[in-house]
């Protein structure tokens, strides 16, 4: 299984970036799916997290600017970030968690990251 992450760049403050996160492989389902982000300096923090029913969570410096979002038939999980200011900078990572075979158990895949900068 592979997750390949994609639409990061350079963004002025009050932009927007649309992120692409598609799993390729041999696999049964993907059961949650989630964008994480790492700044310079700092840990790894969950930012929003979708799971196989469509139910989302997000990190309260997220809410009310960013939607993460699913498409389960092309294994495709996206998140569209709106308003972003200079915090948001950082290297976005995204997760699932994916299960090989009908009895298998749940095992949990990373992307590559894609790089978010926000600045004038």
């Amino acid at each position: 299984v592979q997750l390949q992450a994609s639409g990061g760049g350079l963004v002025q403050p009050g932009g927007s970036l649309r992120l692409s996160c598609a799993a390729s492989g041999s696999f049964f389902s993907i059961n949650t799916m989630a964008w994480y982000r790492q700044a310079p300096g700092k840990q790894r923090e969950l930012v929003a997290h979708i799971s196989s029913g469509g139910s989302t969570t997000y990190t309260d410096s997220a809410k009310g600017r960013f939607t993460i979002s699913r498409d389960n038939a092309e294994n495709t999980a996206y998140l569209q970030m709106n308003s972003l200011k200079p915090d948001d900078t950082a290297v976005y990572y995204c997760n699932a968690y994916v299960r090989a075979g009908r009895f298998s158990p749940l095992y949990p895949y990373w992307g590559q990251g894609t790089l978010v900068t926000v600045s004038s």
